[in-house]
């Protein structure tokens, strides 16, 4: 086995999960299609997502491919859980992971409509960067997204990650589209400053 694959292995077993007091990542499994489904009903989810995944097979294609990269220690797969009604609200996930490197980037990102709004991709956030930067020992966190998400550009920035630049025609998208992606970072000197002041609401 790969040193890589073991150090996977050893930081992601089948029962993790992360936690705030609002929310719970756990890890996806083929069963959360049946709770995921009726969340991507709606087209406007997908405008900035590279697939559209409102359809009941490729939503099942993604999933499958999630699990599949998860097999060879590429991705963290997560289902979003909010705490207060204890159901299933949307997923997010590690990806592009390189433990030599100490970096990774948070991705994949989704929820439902009606979980927009709600503080809890926030939360989701928080506790992928906790863990990233206290128990991964990362050095550098990257999130990128379209160019033209301006509301998920908003929320990068209010919660301190850092803007990098744009890199032109760089996904191709549905209906035809070439994206621009914006990539934003966090580095780990700059996570203790970006946590106390995640939520200045809260302590933690």
């Amino acid at each position: 086995m790969p040193p890589y694959l073991k150090e996977y292995q050893r930081l992601f077993p089948d029962t993790f999960e992360l936690e705030t007091q609002r929310v719970k990542l756990r890890l996806l499994t083929p069963a959360d299609f049946d709770a995921l489904y009726p969340l991507a009903q709606s087209r406007e989810t997908w405008k900035y997502f590279v697939q559209e995944l409102d359809d009941a097979q490729a939503l099942r294609n993604w999933i499958d491919d999630l699990l599949t990269e998860r097999a060879q220690g590429k991705r963290v797969p997560f289902v979003v859980i909010d705490k207060d009604t204890k159901t299933i609200c949307g997923s997010t996930s590690y990806l592009n992971i390189s433990f030599f490197d100490k970096r990774l980037e948070i991705g994949s990102s989704w929820l439902g409509p009606d979980y927009i709004g709600m503080g809890i991709n926030k939360q989701a956030k928080f506790a992928l960067l906790s863990y990233a930067f206290g128990v991964m020992k990362m050095e550098r966190v990257e999130i990128k997204t379209d160019n033209l998400n301006e509301r998920a550009k908003a929320a990068l920035l209010k919660v301190g990650m850092i803007p990098e630049g744009v890199l032109r025609s760089h996904m191709q998208m549905h209906h035809d589209r070439r994206r621009d992606s914006i990539y934003f970072s966090m580095l780990k000197n700059e996570w203790p400053e970006r946590a106390a002041s995640f939520f200045p609401e809260m302590m933690y």
